[in-house]
């Protein structure tokens, strides 16, 4: 069985949200280790060590190993809470791992050779990722790290889908049992359109020149029909 990240534990008597909050003013992180047919146990983490890999895509797709009163239990990870205006974990939920039961997780996929491939190399097209991870089952020792998808043959307007992922022996996608979904696709760029801001802001000038040239054509008109006026009065005069 692969153990990527371990930690030390502490059990944690008190619950509820008053109790929770004081121990993350303590520097603390309260969780909850359930399954493996045993009790749920309410522990609680030292928040700096997890903050420093809740970054890493492995902490979510591996084996962690948590330590409680000097019995390690193997553990994944299902769920991490964080605080919603805050750099803070609030909470994690931890399944224990048994050695000869399969695990479901969630892994990555990684894209291989996508600049490389004919589709953009040399047909101009660009990758559009519509899956970037997907869950899968398999027993602990034969979880990997992440799954990986070669994009190296293909061309531009082609798609691959789950099914087309490659699986390391023992491992399989149960989405598959009822849809086989896209996961990459090469497509031609969309052709830029024009911004209508950019449209409204030439057609404004262009109206205000017409109002201009309007507004100056009226002014003479004015003012002949004011001197054939006065032409007509010293006319009369005479």
């Amino acid at each position: 069985m692969r153990i990527s990240f371990s930690f030390g534990a502490e059990p944690r008597g008190a619950q509820g949200k008053g109790a929770s909050r004081r121990l993350r003013n303590t520097g603390k992180v309260p969780a909850i280790i359930y399954g493996g047919h045993k009790d749920a146990e309410a522990v609680s983490l030292v928040h700096h060590k997890l903050l420093a890999v809740i970054e890493d895509e492995r902490f979510y797709s591996s084996i962690v190993e948590i330590t409680v009163d000097g019995k390690a239990q193997p553990a994944i990870v299902k769920d991490v809470q964080m605080h919603p205006a805050r750099n803070q974990i609030v909470h994690l939920d931890l399944q224990r791992v048994v050695e000869n039961e399969p695990i479901r997780l969630h892994l990555p996929i990684h894209f291989k050779n996508e600049a490389a491939s004919p589709g953009v190399k040399t047909q101009g097209g660009i990758v559009s990722h519509m899956r970037t991870d997907v869950e899968v089952s398999c027993l602990p020792k034969d979880l990997p790290e992440f799954l990986e998808l070669d994009l190296a043959e293909m061309n531009l307007n082609e798609t691959k889908f789950l099914a087309d992922v490659p699986l390391p022996p023992g491992v399989t996608v149960p989405e598959l049992a009822h849809r086989n979904a896209a996961v990459v696709s090469i497509h031609s760029p969309r052709a830029a359109e024009p911004e209508p801001v950019a449209v409204e802001a030439a057609a404004a000038p262009a109206e205000g020149a017409a109002a201009a040239t309007g507004a100056a054509g009226a002014a003479p008109a004015a003012g002949a029909e004011a001197k054939k006026g006065e032409e007509k009065k010293e006319g009369g005069k005479k």
